[in-house]
């Protein structure tokens, strides 16, 4: 498996080109970044994309799906369907969770991971020439797999990587208060209950900045950590979006800023620019 990307010197948004070696079959993931150099790449490994898989349909993340459409007209561009109507002027059709996509070795299964969008989908793609052996050897809690077990997408091959989108960054999370959001609980639940279930070795290409890995986040990631249970709860009182609430994390994002963890008064929670966040008095 082959991932080039590029990487919007403003944004920070990643677009990923990735195929099934030199002259095999190739698909992007998102298109955000600027993209000449990954037509450059695809020419380089003699590479002709036949689809763009968008994790949401936030303009950082699709704004150069015209240009790749320039070089490549039958480009087909896959969304989940709630996504399907805020895409602006971009033609597309939907893939959800239980799909399967195949380019030629490589196995590529949407998972639903909303929260920062309703329709967030995150793709697991693994090579299927290894089927019957684990992806990876250690899950994420800890706990081995089995050569007959399965990740969330249902995806049982060789090693994985997989594209989080705004759902899951190297050290931060998402945000909740993006245009199409959720909630805190489904972002919540979209990490723990999908994304830290793949095995410890799963290459994270998240859509914003640096990779990681299941087990660097698992591990390091400070959101991660209170959930788990292995760092105390904050309780500094602090206002937040210009409203009383509780600091429960602020982390660092993968701006260089902070994202920050807060309560409200009502007992619910949110994920908000550390930027707007101020201590209480």
């Amino acid at each position: 498996m082959i991932v080039e990307h590029a990487t919007h010197p403003q944004f920070l948004s990643n677009t990923y080109l990735v195929a099934d070696g030199e002259g095999g079959p190739a698909f992007f993931v998102d298109a955000g970044g600027p993209v000449e150099g990954l037509i450059e790449a695809a020419a380089r490994l003699g590479v002709e994309p036949t689809h763009v898989l968008l994790t949401h349909h936030h303009f950082d993340h699709v704004s150069e799906v015209g240009t790749l459409r320039e070089q490549w007209p039958k480009l087909e561009v896959l969304i989940h369907p709630l996504e399907l109507d805020l895409l602006d002027g971009i033609a597309a059709r939907t893939v959800q969770a239980g799909d399967t996509l195949s380019f030629g070795a490589l196995e590529v299964r949407p998972l639903h991971t909303p929260g920062h969008t309703a329709g967030m989908l995150s793709f697991l793609v693994g090579d299927r020439s290894g089927v019957g052996d684990a992806i990876g050897g250690r899950g994420g809690r800890g706990h081995t797999r089995s050569s007959a077990s399965t990740a969330p997408g249902g995806f049982a091959g060789g090693e994985a990587l997989v594209f989080t989108g705004d759902t899951l960054f190297r050290g931060s999370v998402g945000g909740v208060r993006a245009p199409g959001h959720t909630s805190y609980t489904d972002l919540r639940d979209s990490i723990m209950g999908t994304l830290m279930e793949l095995p410890a070795g799963t290459i994270i290409h998240p859509g914003h900045a640096h990779p990681t890995t299941v087990a660097r986040e698992w591990e390091e990631n400070g959101f991660i950590r209170i959930w788990r249970g292995l760092d105390p709860q904050g309780t500094d009182a602090c206002l937040a979006l210009g409203e009383p609430a509780t600091l429960i994390l602020l982390g660092e994002d993968y701006d260089g800023g902070k994202k920050a963890w807060v309560r409200w008064a009502d007992g619910s929670d949110d994920i908000v620019p550390g930027s707007r966040v101020q201590p209480a008095g």
